[in-house]
């Protein structure tokens, strides 16, 4: 899913920052929302729902997953902040709009367009941070990095899911999940993700720091054929290259 700027923050330490960290912050992530929000959200009629129990919840959304091998959308992306103070830094720049692309396995890109434009790509084996207001590009180890962020749900294999994420299906009808990360270091609470058609059409993510990011992907391709080159980036000359 950042601002997969994305989930806003100010990133005073960018050049330290990890992918994690930027994903659950500057793409990913912010709005005050108790951890059952998002399911609200999702799901309003949901309330006397019968759940799927924690193992037919990851199998239900790996069968989800499994059927996406590439895919394309546009998304919108909102952000409000817990505190006065949070809310107030949002206050101007909570909406922005972006493209995505992902491909199993682990290759994604993920383009925030705006003030903050900031590009996010990997091939599978490498990933870049590229913030152009910045002039500056941070390049990292995707095994390194993407392990329990939104970034595996969608380019990562499906079947590994339950390692990373305690996995929960409040409506066993419907398919909408919301996911518990298992490590003790990562960067959100919750991460809740809705399916309509066999794709995922919303995600709504709980940070640490009390704040909710919700993604709306439209005009989504299932199975698109991607040039590889979108899964390619070269700095543009003048750049700053910080390896992590």
């Amino acid at each position: 899913m950042q601002q997969f700027n994305g989930v806003i923050m100010n990133f005073a330490n960018k050049p330290k920052t990890t992918l994690r960290q930027r994903l659950a912050a500057r793409t990913l992530g912010a709005a005050l929302l108790s951890v059952a929000t998002p399911v609200a959200l999702l799901a309003p009629n949901a309330v006397y729902a019968a759940p799927a129990s924690e193992a037919a919840a990851a199998k239900s959304l790996s069968q989800q997953l499994s059927g996406i091998k590439s895919m394309t959308a546009n998304f919108v992306q909102t952000t409000s902040g817990a505190t006065s103070a949070q809310k107030n830094a949002l206050n101007s720049s909570k909406r922005f709009t972006g493209t995505m692309q992902v491909q199993r396995p682990n290759k994604f890109r993920w383009h925030t367009q705006g003030n903050a434009e900031q590009l996010i790509v990997a091939n599978g084996n490498t990933l870049w941070i590229y913030d152009k207001d910045l002039s500056q590009a941070t390049r990292q180890s995707v095994n390194n990095q993407v392990g329990d962020t939104p970034a595996l749900l969608l380019s990562g294999d499906p079947s590994r899911i339950g390692a990373s994420f305690r996995v929960t299906q409040p409506d066993a009808r419907k398919a909408y999940y919301v996911l518990y990360p298992k490590t003790a270091n990562a960067n959100f609470r919750s991460l809740a993700l809705a399916f309509n058609g066999g794709v995922p059409t919303t995600m709504v993510l709980n940070d640490n720091l009390g704040q909710v990011t919700r993604i709306d992907f439209n005009g989504i391709k299932r199975n698109p054929a991607i040039a590889a080159s979108q899964f390619v980036f070269t700095p543009p000359k003048g750049v700053d290259v910080i390896t992590q």
